[in-house]
């Protein structure tokens, strides 16, 4: 996931869907003053060291660990070394953890810096295709994932295990996904057609087939997208067969997933029939 810094500070962001927004950073010294945000941020240091104040205390997040840092509470943040530090951190409006965990009290996480190997492993599929926009269904299994982890992490009692919904009415959800022709479909589209909420969906879902309904549907996407080069489709052709709004969108996913770019899989594919 981590790519070599540019050289100086940097900031990516995305286009926020409601309630949700990602952020990509690096900075060589001195990075934010004082402030706060109304939402949950949950992020991971990829490189460096990342240094803020964070609740009276001196707080530093090394490569792999993970940072969570509550609702209005008071942070700055810099560099310690001079190579600075490079970290990704999503923006979750508390309405939303709130809704995942069913209306619980909210979680607060005591220890904003932590090996979490969990929660990196959450923010590694939030961050698939970034800086392309979230969809409500990619949000709501990223509320859901995310939600799930801070409860643990505050020490709450675990969500309850996905309820055992008729299995009938998640296969009718994973039909849906098959069926689409790009990657359109919503929380709401799957809500509509299965009766269930989208959070407890997306638990159910993961449950069931091992991943959530927006990875799920993205990957169908990546395979018909591999049909299409296969045959010899060029790549832009080839990004239009899989659903993807174009061939830019559709490599970072394919590269996200796959650990390889289009035009190295098609080099790759070319050499073996050679």
């Amino acid at each position: 996931m981590s790519e070599p810094p540019p050289l100086g500070d940097f900031i990516t962001t995305d286009h926020p869907c409601p309630g949700i927004q990602r952020l990509r950073a690096g900075f060589f010294g001195h990075a934010y003053d004082p402030h706060r945000h109304e939402t949950y941020a949950i992020g991971v240091t990829e490189r460096g060291f990342q240094a803020f104040r964070y609740r009276g205390a001196e707080c530093v997040s090394t490569t792999g660990m993970t940072i969570v840092l509550h609702p209005d509470e008071v942070h700055d943040g810099h560099a310690v070394a001079a190579d600075g530090f490079v970290y990704r951190m999503i923006y979750i409006d508390a309405a939303l953890i709130g809704d995942a965990l069913d209306e619980r009290t909210l979680p607060f996480v005591t220890d904003a810096v932590g090996d979490d190997p969990a929660l990196t492993a959450a923010l590694d599929e939030v961050f698939e295709g970034f800086p392309d926009s979230l969809t409500t269904l990619a949000g709501a299994g990223i509320v859901a994932a995310v939600a799930d982890r801070l409860s643990r992490r505050a020490g709450q009692p675990a969500p309850s295990r996905p309820a055992r919904y008729d299995g009938a009415r998640l296969d009718q959800a994973r039909d849906l996904l098959d069926a689409a022709e790009d990657l359109s479909p919503t929380a709401e589209d799957l809500e509509a057609a299965t009766g269930i909420d989208r959070y407890a969906l997306a638990r159910a879902f993961r449950a069931r087939f091992a991943t959530s309904p927006h990875r799920y549907l993205v990957g169908r996407g990546l395979q018909r997208v591999k049909a299409a080069i296969a045959a010899g489709l060029p790549l832009a052709e080839a990004a239009a067969a899989g659903g993807f709004a174009d061939q830019s969108h559709m490599t970072r996913h394919f590269k996200a997933r796959f650990g390889l770019t289009p035009g190295r899989y098609v080099q790759l594919l070319r050499r073996s029939r050679n």
